[in-house]
């Protein structure tokens, strides 16, 4: 009997379901989204549409969805500005808003629940609040970015709280598990540095674009009167400029604890050379008295060998080899510990350095240096002189004492004066020259 023609075979392997799991971004792939009515009530929760259905029905090119598409890893904050919406990508928000509707496409990225659950509340209520001035795009652009600011401080308190306990922790004591957990927190602070900036940057490319600024007046531009880059932008850019001022202010928190992180790296690497170099130098010390026991075994051994010395019936050779071999030990140990001594003596100049290995002769000064501070010193203490004069003169009217000016004739004052004692001149009535008078503020 002739049977039918058989089903097709289905190929072996997955196959990707709905959209979910494909590697390449094509025009059937899904895409989840809450979206929101002009009255701010939500109309759909997690609607699954189809990438080329948006597209057609927003006015959207497909590359403008990948910048919302949470499967498409994008590290850059953006915002950008279309006919039909605007597109926004900032932290855990990837959103379109139009003039009468917000889509907020689910991030899957997203770990902060309660996050997204606040955001959603309070873009309700902006959009519901008709008492505002602001129109309808507006009202949930700033309510984007008052979500992304509080993600921004959230995170910034919990690193906050993290660095001031792990630095305490560190001035107590020093282990391994402390500073692995001080290299993670750089890490994380140099990645919320790296994404505050990133959301500066995106708002300030907004703000240096007056086309961009004028086609995010939707409601303006479904009415008829479209903006221009001539137009009043004023509205759009207050609230861009607060927002963006507020956004430095955590990044300049954030660049404060970094230093202070960095800072401390640095005293840890300092303290850690430090008890090192310690660790050698008792090292050191160790080798160099075993060098001088050494020395003095040496000694000894010579006359352990079998051969006549002619020392052998002395009455005091043993006492006085034994002084002899104990004061070689004490030489070459003294001398050894000195000469390290002297070596661990380090300072920033050369002479200093050079005086560590025995060059202790001390290098001439620049005459032209000299000549130079001096002038330099002179010229300071006639400026602190004038300006204590003027002090004077202001404040002796309000005592009732008339003002007193000193004579500036006669050649200016040698620098080694200034702090010279009182002239044997004075005896004789002859004036000589006096340094300023210190200021009783000082």
């Amino acid at each position: 009997m002739l049977s039918g023609p058989s089903p097709p075979k289905e190929e072996a392997g997955p196959r990707p379901m709905g959209g979910v799991g494909m590697t390449q971004l094509s025009p059937n792939i899904l895409l989840r989204c809450t979206i929101l009515d002009s009255a701010g009530s939500i109309k759909t929760i997690s609607g699954v549409f189809k990438k080329s259905e948006l597209c057609s029905h927003h006015g959207l090119e497909p590359r403008d969805l990948r910048k919302i598409d949470s499967r498409v890893p994008n590290l850059v904050p953006t915002i950008l500005a279309r006919r039909s919406g605007i597109l926004i990508n900032i932290l855990h928000i990837r959103a379109m808003v139009k003039s009468d509707a917000v889509l907020l496409f689910d991030s899957y990225s997203t770990a902060d629940t309660h996050l997204h659950s606040a955001f959603v509340y309070n873009l309700e209520y902006n959009l519901r609040l008709n008492t505002s001035s602001l129109p309808y795009e507006f009202r949930a652009l700033e309510s984007i970015l008052a979500s992304v600011l509080e993600a921004l401080r959230s995170e910034l308190s919990w690193l906050r709280i993290v660095v001031d306990d792990l630095l305490e922790a560190l001035e107590d004591d020093i282990d391994r598990e402390k500073l692995r957990m001080l290299l993670q927190i750089s890490r994380k602070l140099n990645g919320f540095l790296s994404r505050s900036r990133g959301v500066k940057g995106a708002v300030t490319e907004v703000l240096e674009s007056d086309e961009d600024m004028a086609l995010m007046y939707l409601t303006d531009a479904k009415l008829g009167h479209a903006r221009t880059e001539t137009s009043d932008l004023e509205e759009l850019e207050l609230l861009l400029e607060s927002f963006e001022k507020q956004v430095e202010e955590v990044i300049a928190e954030i660049e404060q604890i970094y230093a202070n992180v960095n800072n401390t790296q640095e005293i840890v690497e300092l303290i850690l050379d430090s008890n090192r170099n310690k660790l050698l130098t008792l090292d050191l010390g160790t080798s160099i008295m075993t060098l001088g026991v050494s020395a003095a075994t040496l000694f000894v051994g010579l006359f352990g060998m079998n051969l006549t010395s002619h020392l052998e019936e002395h009455a005091h050779a043993f006492y006085i080899m034994s002084v002899i071999a104990y004061i070689m030990a004490a030489v070459v140990t003294v001398g050894g510990l000195r000469l390290l001594a002297r070596m661990r003596r380090i300072g920033l100049s050369v002479d200093s350095s050079h005086a560590a290995f025995g060059h202790a002769h001390a290098r001439k000064p620049d005459s032209r240096l000299v000549s130079h501070a001096r002038a330099w010193w002179w010229r300071e203490n006639q400026f602190r002189a004038m300006q204590r004069e003027k002090h004077q003169q202001g404040m002796s009217p309000m005592h009732g004492a008339p003002p007193k000016r000193r004579a500036m004739s006669g050649d200016p004052l040698d620098p080694a004066e200034l702090n010279a004692g009182p002239s044997p001149h004075a005896q004789s009535g002859v004036r000589a020259p006096r340094a300023p008078l210190k200021d009783p503020a000082r």
